[in-house]
C-alpha cells in the first residue's frame, strides 16, 4: 500500500463516528464524581486547586471505562495515586528545565514500555503523562503542590467509592463476554446447517475466559451463573462440529443430514436463549419447538454410530447449560464452589481439564440431565434420561458407597496489582531488544514527547504543553492507531476548542459556570467515548479550556495558537513512526510460522492420545496446545489487520497467500478438533500406528514452521509416506485414517499458498 493510500485510509478511520449503545447512567456517575470533587475544592482551596483534583477525577473515571477484568474501584485508585505522583514529582523538578526534561523522558520512556502489560496500563499511563504536564504548572508552592497531588488522590477516591456506593449492572462485562461465548456458539450451530465445516473463530471464547479469572474478592462475590457454563461452551463446540461433519459419518442428503440440521437449529436456539439469561440475569426462555427437537425419540433409529453419540452428548451438555444459566441468589463460596450438592464438576473446571476434555463427545454422561429442583418449566435432556430432577433423587450413603462432595468447579485466579508487579516487570524485561515494537514505542514517544515540549516552550504561544501532550495521547505501538489517532485528534480539538473559546469569549463565564461548562463536556465525552476516538476529542479539548479558565489560565490563547500546537504534536508524532517504525508486514511470516508450529503440535499431541487411551483427552497437555494454538491465532489476525493499512510493500506473503494460508491452518485446527472430540475411552485398547502419525505430525510442522520463517516453501514428504502406508492396512478407527488425509490436505493448501506468493 502507497504512503498516500495509507494516510487516506488511517484519516478515515480515526474520523468514523461508530454507533454504539451509550450507557448515560455509568457517564452520570462519572460526571457526579467529577462534580462533586470540583464543588468540593472550589469551595474550601478555590479554582487552582479545583483544576488540578478535577484532572484526578476526570483521569480516574476514564480508567474504570477501558476494556479490564479488574474491578472498577482498583483501576481508578491506580489511576489517582499514579497521577497524583507524577504530578508533585514533576512540580519538584519543574523550575529546573533540565530536571523536568530528564524526567519527562524517563515518565514517557516507562509509559511506553507500560503496554507490555496490555493496552489498559499503557493507556493510563500515557494519559498520565499528558495530564501531568498540565498539572504541574497549577502549584506554586512545594506545600501547594503537595496538596494538589493529595487533592488528585482524593479525585481518585471519590469515583472509586461511587463505583462502590452506585453500582451499575455490576458484573456485566463478565456477563456479556460469557454471553458473547455461547452466541458465538449459537451462530456456529445455525452456520454449520448449511455449511458441515463452518469455521469457527475462538476469540469469544477466548474473550470468555480472560472474563474467568478473578481476584480473590471477587471469587466471593461473583453470581453463580458465571461459574460454569463457558467450560460447557468449550465443550460443546467440538460436539458440534463432529454432529455436522460429513467425514464422520452423517451423509451430506437424506434423513441422517435432516435430523443433524434440525437438532443444530434447536441448539441454536438454546444456545441463544442461555446467553440472553446470564446477560440481563434472567430465567431462561425456552422456546417448545426446540425442546421438543431435543427431546425427539427417533434419534436412535435416524442417527447411528458416532454421530447418535454426538446427538446424544450434545443434548446432554445443553441442558448442562440451561441449568447453569439459571440466575440464583447466592454467589459462589471463597473457593468458588457452586451451591447444592446436586451441582457436577463441569462447570468452570470442566473447560480446564476436569471431567472429560473440551473435544469429549464419546457418549453420554453418567448420570441423567435436568434442571434443579426450584426451577420449572421444560428442559433438554438427553434421551433415555429419567424425568426426576437431581435434587429429588438422593439416596442414602452406605458403607460401599460413601457420601462425597462434590470436587469444586477449579477458578481461575487474577492477581492482585501487588502480586502483578513482578510480572509485568518480567514482561517488560521480555521486551528490551532492539526488535521489539513495545521498546520502539517507548523511544519514539519519549523522544517526541521531548522534542514537543521543547518546542512549544520556543515558540511565543504560550501554554507549550499542548504539543507534547497531543503527542502522547495520540502515540501507540502500531502505525494505524498512531496516524488514525492524531487525525481525529486535530479534528477534534479543531472543534472543542473552538466552540469553547467561542463561549468563554462570549459569555465570559464565571467560576462557577466555568466548572459547570467543564462538568457537561466530561459527561458529554464519556458517553460518547466508545463512538469514536474524534468525537470523545472534541469534548475533552472543551473541558480543559473551561476547567483552565476557571482560574483564568490560558484565556490569553487563541483558538490558532492551541490548534497550532495541536498539529505540531500530532505532525511529530507521524513523523516518528515514518522515521523509527516498527512495521508490522515483515513479521507476518513469522507469526504465520508461531501458528503452524501451535496447531501442529495440538493436533500431534491429540493423535498420540489414540495411541495411549488412558491418559484420555482431559490431560492438561491437550488443553494447553488448544490455547496455544488460540493465542497464537489471535496473534497472527491481529498483526494480519495492522499490517493491512501499512504503507510497506509485503515481504514474501501477498493478500491472496495471506488469506489462503489463514484458512488453511483455520482448517487444519479443526479436523485435529474433531479428532479430539472422538479419541478412545479410557480403557480401550490402543490404536495401532497413532504413536508413528503423531510423532510424524510433530515433526513436519515443525520443520515446516522454520521453513516459512527462513522464506522457503514447507514440504511434508515424511507425513505423507506414513499417511501412505496406511493405504493396506488402515487403523482400526472410523475417523483416525481419514482425519490423517485431512490434515496432510490442508498442509499442502498452505504449500501451495505459499508456492504462489512467492512466484509473485
Amino acid at each position: 500500500m502507497s504512503w498516500l493510500r495509507a494516510l487516506k485510509e488511517t484519516a478515515r478511520s480515526g474520523l468514523t463516528i461508530e454507533r454504539r449503545r451509550l450507557d448515560p447512567v455509568v457517564a452520570g456517575r462519572a460526571a457526579l464524581g467529577l462534580a462533586l470533587v470540583v464543588g468540593f475544592s472550589l469551595a474550601l482551596f478555590g479554582p487552582a486547586v479545583a483544576a488540578a483534583s478535577a484532572f484526578g477525577a476526570f483521569q480516574a473515571a476514564i480508567a474504570t471505562f477501558q476494556r479490564s477484568w479488574r474491578p472498577r474501584p482498583t483501576l481508578a485508585l491506580a489511576s489517582g495515586a499514579s497521577l497524583a505522583v507524577s504530578t508533585f514529582i514533576g512540580y519538584l523538578t519543574g523550575a529546573h528545565e533540565g530536571f523536568f526534561l530528564a524526567l519527562l523522558l524517563l515518565w514517557t520512556f516507562l509509559s511506553g514500555l507500560a503496554w507490555a502489560a496490555g493496552p489498559t496500563a499503557g493507556i493510563i499511563a500515557s494519559s498520565n503523562v499528558a495530564i501531568m504536564l498540565v498539572t504541574v504548572t497549577l502549584p506554586t508552592s512545594v506545600a501547594a503542590a503537595a496538596g494538589h497531588a493529595v487533592m488528585i488522590f482524593t479525585g481518585g477516591v471519590v469515583q472509586a467509592a461511587l463505583v462502590v456506593l452506585l453500582p451499575v449492572r455490576p458484573w456485566g462485562a463478565q456477563r456479556d463476554a460469557l454471553a458473547d461465548a455461547l452466541a458465538a456458539e449459537a451462530d456456529y450451530a445455525r452456520r454449520l446447517r448449511h455449511d458441515p465445516v463452518a469455521p469457527f473463530d475462538p476469540l469469544p471464547l477466548m474473550t470468555a475466559r480472560s472474563a474467568a479469572a478473578v481476584t480473590p474478592g471477587q471469587a466471593r462475590r461473583r453470581p453463580v451463573e458465571l461459574h460454569g457454563a463457558r467450560g460447557l461452551a468449550e465443550r460443546i463446540r467440538p460436539v458440534l462440529a463432529s454432529l455436522a461433519d460429513p467425514a464422520v459419518g452423517v451423509p451430506e442428503e437424506g434423513p441422517e443430514r435432516a435430523r443433524v440440521r434440525e437438532l443444530l437449529a434447536a441448539a441454536g436456539t438454546v444456545l441463544d436463549a442461555a446467553a440472553h439469561a446470564i446477560r440481563h440475569g434472567e430465567p431462561v426462555d425456552l422456546p417448545p419447538s426446540a425442546v421438543e427437537a431435543l427431546r425427539a425419540r427417533d434419534s436412535g433409529a435416524v442417527l447411528t454410530g458416532p454421530s447418535r453419540r454426538a446427538a446424544v452428548r450434545l443434548m446432554a451438555l445443553l441442558g448442562d447449560v440451561v441449568e447453569t444459566a439459571e440466575p440464583r441468589t447466592e454467589t459462589s463460596g471463597p473457593r468458588g464452589e457452586a451451591p447444592g450438592p446436586e451441582r457436577k464438576a463441569s462447570g468452570e473446571g470442566a473447560g480446564e481439564g476436569s471431567g472429560k476434555g473440551s473435544g469429549d463427545a464419546s457418549g453420554p454422561r453418567t448420570g441423567p440431565s435436568g434442571p434443579p429442583a426450584e426451577t420449572s418449566g421444560p428442559r433438554p435432556a438427553p434421551p433415555g434420561a429419567s424425568s426426576t430432577p437431581p435434587a429429588t433423587r438422593k439416596e442414602p450413603p452406605t458403607k460401599e458407597s460413601p457420601a462425597k462432595e462434590p470436587p469444586a468447579p477449579v477458578v481461575r485466579a487474577r492477581p492482585t496489582l501487588l502480586r502483578l508487579a513482578p510480572i509485568v516487570l518480567a514482561k517488560v524485561r521480555a521486551e528490551l531488544r532492539r526488535d521489539s515494537p513495545v521498546l520502539r514505542h517507548a523511544v519514539r514517544v519519549s523522544a517526541v514527547t521531548a522534542a514537543g515540549y521543547l518546542l512549544g516552550s520556543a515558540l511565543p504561544l504560550g501554554h507549550g504543553y499542548w504539543a507534547p501532550m497531543a503527542s502522547v495521547m495520540v502515540m501507540r505501538p502500531d502505525f494505524s492507531q498512531t496516524y488514525a489517532r492524531s487525525v481525529a485528534r486535530f479534528g477534534g480539538t479543531l472543534i472543542g476548542v473552538g466552540l469553547a473559546t467561542a463561549v468563554v469569549q462570549t459569555a465570559h463565564p464565571d467560576v462557577y459556570l466555568s466548572a459547570g461548562l467543564a462538568v457537561l463536556c466530561a459527561f458529554s465525552m464519556y458517553l460518547l467515548m466508545r463512538t469514536g476516538y474524534a468525537a470523545g476529542q472534541v469534548f475533552v479539548a472543551a473541558y480543559v479550556v473551561f476547567l483552565l479558565g476557571m482560574e483564568g489560565a490560558g484565556l490569553t490563547q487563541t483558538v490558532r495558537d492551541r490548534v497550532t500546537l495541536t498539529l505540531l504534536g500530532g505532525l511529530l508524532a507521524m513523523l516518528a513512526y515514518a522515521v523509527y517504525p516498527a512495521w508490522e508486514t515483515p513479521r507476518l511470516r513469522g507469526r504465520l510460522a508461531d501458528w503452524l508450529a501451535s496447531v501442529g503440535r495440538y493436533a500431534s499431541v491429540v493423535v498420540a492420545r489414540y495411541a495411549e487411551p488412558a491418559a484420555g483427552a482431559d490431560g492438561p497437555d491437550v488443553r494447553q496446545a488448544l490455547l496455544d494454538t488460540r493465542a497464537a491465532r489471535v496473534a497472527w489476525q491481529e498483526a494480519v489487520e495492522r499490517a493491512t493499512h501499512e504503507p510497506v510493500r509485503h515481504r514474501g506473503l501477498s493478500h491472496a497467500a495471506t488469506e489462503q494460508a489463514d484458512h488453511a491452518l483455520a482448517e487444519l485446527g479443526r479436523v485435529a478438533m474433531l479428532l479430539e472430540a472422538h479419541v478412545p475411552e479410557r480403557g480401550a485398547p490402543p490404536v495401532p500406528g497413532a504413536a508413528v502419525l503423531a510423532e510424524a505430525l510433530h515433526r513436519a510442522t515443525e520443520r515446516g514452521a522454520k521453513a516459512v520463517r527462513e522464506r522457503r516453501v514447507p514440504q511434508w514428504e515424511e507425513l505423507r509416506e506414513t499417511v501412505d502406508a496406511w493405504e493396506a492396512e488402515p487403523p482400526d478407527h472410523f475417523l483416525l485414517r481419514k482425519g490423517a488425509v485431512l490434515l496432510l490436505e490442508v498442509l499442502d493448501e498452505l504449500t501451495t499458498a505459499l508456492m504462489e506468493s512467492r512466484r509473485r
